[in-house]
């Protein structure tokens, strides 16, 4: 069996979860909506483009689209610092991983899995407890 096409939404999944992980929270805590504010009152931490193409494990030109993406659907920012990029989640993209998370696990099982075979899913990505 050939490998199969992976399209930029599941990389779009991988490189959220990324982003997602840098926060060190779990996504699913209850409450969570209620203390975003504080959470996003003090710096976010970024991963740089690179980190972002080593997460999805994809070429260059596949990490540019799903960066442009994130970033086109508010679901990441992106900012200069000194002389590299910083890619952050921003509110909307937590919340957007909050809620589609599972369909995601749903549409891309068997890539999902595959990607965090060896790696590990952050705590949260709950792939482990299905079948």
């Amino acid at each position: 069996m050939g490998q199969l096409y992976k399209d930029y939404k599941v990389y779009a999944c991988f490189a959220l979860n990324r982003l997602a992980a840098e926060l060190n929270i779990d996504i699913y805590q209850p409450d969570l909506e209620a203390k975003l504010d504080v959470l996003f009152s003090r710096p976010v931490p970024g991963v740089s483009k690179e980190a972002i193409k080593h997460e999805i494990r994809s070429n260059h030109y596949m990490t540019e689209k799903v960066v442009a993406h994130l970033l086109s659907e508010g679901l990441a920012q992106m900012e200069r610092v000194e002389n590299r990029y910083s890619i952050k989640i921003t509110v909307k993209g937590l919340l957007h991983l909050r809620k589609f998370n599972e369909l995601y696990i749903e549409m891309y099982d068997e890539f999902i899995r595959d990607h965090y075979r060896f790696s590990g899913a952050p705590l949260w990505l709950r792939i482990d407890r299905r079948g």
